[in-house]
Order: C-alpha cells, then structure tokens, then sequence
C-alpha cells in the first residue's frame, strides 16, 4: 500500500508504538523510516497533537490504526495531512456482525456500572468493543501483572493487549518520549466481552475484579 502510492527510500512515516509489529515492518519493507509518536490516552489511537511533533520535511505519511474498536480522531488527523500535504492511511480491525457487536456493548455496559477499583474505557462514538480494555491503577505494571494473575487465578480469561510497545522492541529501538504509550502498556488490560459470555460470566467477572480492589499493594 505505501509503495503503491509511492512512498519509499529517504521518506518518513508516522506510526503508532502501541500496537502490532505489522504497521512499523511495512513501513520498513518499503524503504521507509517508521517514526513513532504518541497515543491519546483514552482512544489508545495516535493523538493527532503527538502527529504533528512528529513531522519534518522528510515525512511523507501517517498510518493511524483503530485500536479495541474504538476509532481514531479522523477528522484532526486528515485536516492535519491535508495541511502538510501527508498520505494519511488507516488500518482497523476484522469487524464482527452487528448482533454480535450489539452483544459486547451490552456486555460492555455491564462492566461499566458494575467495576471498581479499576478505571473502564470511555466508549465514545462508534466503540464497537473488539476489547474491553481497563486499566490498573497502583504501581503500573507491575501492580497489573499481579492483577492479571489473580484474575487468572479465579478462572477468569483476561489478557495484556500490547505487552511491549514497538519503540522497545530491538529492531526498531527508539530514543523517543511516549509517556502516554508507556502508560498503556504498562496498566492496561482486556476483559472478556464476548457475545457467548452469560450473565452469570459477567458476574463472576465482576465479583473477581471488585474483590481485588484495583489497587494492590505497591510491589517492590
């Protein structure tokens, strides 16, 4: 896709840390040099602010990616490659049936008024919950971790969605600010909403969720 539309050797693309491999490989595969910049905080999708740091002469795209169903702040990220003349491509997620997407918004809004002690995702427009994504306060990751185990522990199938944001990876090390990816990587994590979950599934989400708290003790 970015050879096709003729972007190559000495360009610059702008890409999201937080998420897959995939996006910063293709960027390379072309010839190009992935440049990471940072997420909004509630959205997990690139923040157009942290996009527009990111843009020199050499920068030719920005590949936005809708990250858990949510999906980006198109309308300031296409203004803002209109105004420097930026390629500005989007990459989404397999959608699911509408039923289906019904039955995880209703999930979703079960958790919502039922969880404590963790902070739950602001749906906002369009939030088809792919993952319902919380995050951990306390002492970052590693508070998270261990509440991921506990939850674990009690039966119940949650999982870390980045476990290492790309600009950390070897290949594409960067020495680059992204307090707010950091952030994510560090405290966030997914809960099941799938439409095959019961109510008493969700109960039982709930009761094992609202009996750690989400705050454990600070791990040293």
């Amino acid at each position: 896709m970015l050879r096709a539309a003729g972007v190559g050797v000495g360009d610059e693309v702008v890409v999201p840390a937080f998420g897959n491999v995939e996006v910063a490989e293709a960027v390379t595969l072309a010839g190009a040099l992935p440049v990471f910049a940072d997420i909004h905080p509630v959205s997990y999708c690139l923040d157009a602010s942290a996009v527009e740091a990111a843009v020199t002469p050499r920068t030719a795209a920005v590949v936005v990616v809708h990250r858990f169903g949510r999906p980006a702040d198109m309308a300031r990220l296409l203004a803002l490659g209109e105004r420097h003349g930026l390629l500005v491509l989007q990459e989404g997620e397999s959608e699911a049936p509408y039923d289906e997407i019904a039955q995880r918004r209703e999930r979703a809004c079960y958790l919502d008024g039922k969880l404590r002690g963790v902070r739950t995702p602001d749906g906002g427009d369009g939030h088809t919950y792919q993952q319902y994504v919380v995050r951990v306060p306390g002492n970052g990751r590693p508070d998270r971790d261990a509440f991921a185990r506990a939850l674990r522990g009690k039966g119940i199938d949650c999982r870390v969605p980045v476990k290492t944001p790309v600009h950390r990876l070897p290949e594409f090390r960067r020495c680059v600010s992204l307090p707010e990816t950091e952030r994510a990587a560090d405290e966030t994590l997914a809960l099941p909403v799938d439409a095959a979950l019961t109510k008493r599934d969700m109960q039982r989400v709930v009761a094992a969720c609202n009996a750690l708290g989400g705050l454990l003790q600070p791990a040293f």
